[in-house]
C-alpha cells in the first residue's frame, strides 16, 4: 500500500468550508478531527471565513450553526468568476 501524498488540492480553509456545507451544526472539535488539524486552527479558519462574509455564525441554544453565503465570489483571480456556491456544488 502506498503512502498518502503530503499535499491536497484544497487548503484547510476549503476543507473546513466543505465540512460546514455538509453539516452546518458541526462542532469545531469534530471538524478539526475530520480535517486533521487542531480545534484552534479550525476556530481561526472559521473567523477568516466570517470576516470575508462567507460564513455567518448563528447561536442556536448553546451551540453554533453556520450559514454559508453561496453568492460570494472566490478570492483568487484564476477562480474569481465562480462563487462559493459553485465550489460547494462541484465538490459536494
Amino acid at each position: 500500500m502506498s503512502e498518502r501524498p503530503s499535499w491536497t488540492f484544497l487548503s484547510n480553509h476549503g476543507h473546513v468550508l466543505m465540512c460546514l456545507a455538509q453539516d452546518p451544526d458541526a462542532r469545531l472539535r469534530d471538524i478539526a478531527e475530520r480535517v486533521g488539524i487542531t480545534e484552534r486552527t479550525v476556530f481561526g479558519i472559521v473567523e477568516n471565513l466570517q470576516e470575508a462574509g462567507i460564513v455567518v455564525r448563528e447561536k442556536v441554544g448553546r451551540r453554533n450553526s453556520y450559514r454559508i453565503n453561496r453568492d460570494i465570489h472566490l478570492r483568487h483571480q484564476i477562480e474569481s468568476a465562480h462563487t462559493v456556491g459553485d465550489l460547494i456544488d462541484l465538490l459536494g
